[in-house]
Formats: C-alpha cells, sequence, structure tokens
C-alpha cells in the first residue's frame, strides 16, 4: 500500500496534521513536495529522516493534541537549518508547512500528493522483463507491458503494470503514451529490431519518446545499426537508442541483477529530464 492510501485511509479514522517540504536551498535529504502526517495512531511518509524528521514530528505532534483538545490550529511555516544545531552537516535549509487535515481534504490531497509517475512500455515477457516489473513496482513509473505470445504474464501483477497481447508486437507503439520511456526484450532479434524500427518512426514523426533501450550486447547493435541505416535512418536518429541497456558497472547476467541495472538507468534519465526541465506525465 502506498503512503498516500495510508494517509487516506487513516483519515477516515480521524484527522492528521500534514508536514510538507515547501522550499529548499542547498544539500537536503527532500526535495520540496515530499510529506509526512502524523496522526493519533502515529505517523506516515518521510521528509528525509534524522533530527529534522524527529522534530517536525514532535512539532505536529503539539499540533495535533491542540485540535484534538478543542484549540484552533491555524496553518504553520517553519524554517529549518540543517547544521549543527539539528545535528545534521548537509549545510542546507529545509522550510516546511504543518497543517490540519481531515477527511474532507482526501480528495484534494490525492490529487495534491500523488507522486509523479513516468510511463513506460516493456516489450519483452521473459526472464529479465519478468524480474524487471517484480523491481518496478514501488518506482515511479506506469509500465504497459506488452508481448505477442499468449500465456506469457503471470496471472498476478503489480499494480502499476497494464499488460498487453499485441501481435505484431510493433504495432503498439503507435498507441503509446507521450513521453514513454521503452525498453525492448522480446523473445527474438526479429521482433527487438521490428519494434525498434517503430520506436523510431514514431519518434521521427512526434519527437516524444524521451529514452528507447535495447537489451544486447555491442555486437548486436553493431548488426542492428546497419540493418536499420539500410531501412533509411540517419546516424542522428540511431543515437538516440542505448545499447546495451542497464548502468554499465553492472556487469552480472542474472535477470534480477540486470532488472535492478536497467531500473538505475531508467531512474538516471528521469532525473536528468526533471532537472532539464521536461515536462513528465503526472500519476
Amino acid at each position: 500500500m502506498s503512503s498516500l492510501q495510508e494517509l487516506l485511509n487513516t483519515l477516515m479514522h480521524g484527522p492528521a496534521v500534514l508536514v510538507t517540504v515547501t522550499a529548499t536551498r542547498g544539500s537536503v535529504p527532500r526535495d520540496a513536495g515530499a510529506w509526512l502526517a502524523v496522526s493519533s495512531g502515529g505517523f506516515v511518509g518521510t521528509i528525509g529522516g534524522g533530527r529534522l524528521e524527529q522534530d517536525a514530528l514532535a512539532l505536529a505532534e503539539e499540533i495535533l493534541k491542540s485540535h484534538l483538545a478543542g484549540q484552533q490550529t491555524p496553518e504553520l511555516e517553519r524554517r529549518f537549518a540543517l547544521g549543527p544545531s539539528l545535528g545534521q552537516c548537509c549545510g542546507g535549509e529545509v522550510h516546511l508547512r504543518f497543517e490540519l487535515v481531515q477527511a474532507g481534504d482526501a480528495l484534494a490531497l490525492q490529487t495534491r500528493l500523488a507522486p509523479l509517475h513516468w510511463p513506460l512500455a516493456l516489450f519483452g515477457g521473459g526472464h529479465v522483463g519478468q524480474a524487471l516489473v517484480l523491481v518496478l513496482e514501488r518506482l515511479p513509473f506506469d509500465v504497459t507491458w506488452v508481448d505477442s505470445r499468449d500465456g506469457v504474464f503471470p496471472e498476478q501483477v503489480p499494480a502499476n503494470v497494464r499488460c498487453e497481447h499485441s501481435d505484431p508486437v510493433q504495432a503498439s507503439v503507435a498507441d503509446l503514451p507521450a513521453g514513454a520511456r521503452v525498453l525492448i526484450m522480446s523473445f527474438s532479434h526479429a521482433e527487438d529490431l521490428d519494434i525498434v524500427a517503430a520506436c523510431l518512426n514514431r519518434q521521427r514523426e512526434r519527437g516524444d519518446l524521451p529514452y528507447i533501450g535495447l537489451i544486447g550486447s555491442h555486437t548486436k547493435w553493431a548488426t542492428f545499426r546497419r540493418r536499420l541505416a539500410e531501412r533509411g535512418f540517419t546516424e542522428a536518429e540511431l543515437a538516440h537508442i542505448t545499447c546495451p541497456i542497464g548502468v554499465p558497472v553492472v556487469k552480472d547476467k542474472r535477470p534480477e541483477i540486470i532488472a535492478v541495472a536497467v531500473a538505475a538507468q531508467l531512474l538516471q534519465v528521469a532525473d536528468d529530464m526533471v532537472h532539464t526541465h521536461v515536462p513528465c506525465a503526472a500519476g
């Protein structure tokens, strides 16, 4: 269950104090938008841990106690310097908002606190694909998992994964949401090549696939590069393909470890896009 859903469930039984990072400067444990909420049953979420979080929890508990005692609880803003007084050496500063939230705020909170998610198309239901969807379960991606074969997908998949049968498999490329990251790891090189070509055609027409990753070796990509060039794709277009995939420092070939390396690379791409102000889809 997500932290947001835990908060919404908590509000069905009583009020809570929501603590939100509204602004930061310098080195800090969490960015603006991070939050935690304190209720009579405990707390959910995090603003980065350490003494900062301890002090924020203590203040939130005081505010909640005052409210439950019938006292006025106005919204508060506090600035915390992450220096010696907090026993932290980050050196930055964090601005926190403390506000009372109740069951009537649930819909607004669902919109406001919903985490940013990026669309991801995963082509291939093999060993690496199966390992990858498990790694992605708690990461900020909405996954469309595509394969041309029947009976490939497991009966139970994570909540952020939607399975799709497509034959021919590359036909799904046209319907991917704008901004989708694409991972290609089908059961055959022929399918992989057709999916890559479909992605490049879409990129040529719309320019809205920020990452296209192909599983395989440098040798595989050299063969694909030649065949794609024969289909008319330019060197600039081919440079948009990442192959091999995964952070390069990880050399292990076990599916579950490849999955972690690929997920790490996806997060790097997402982080680079956020910090270069490229808009992403909201979940």
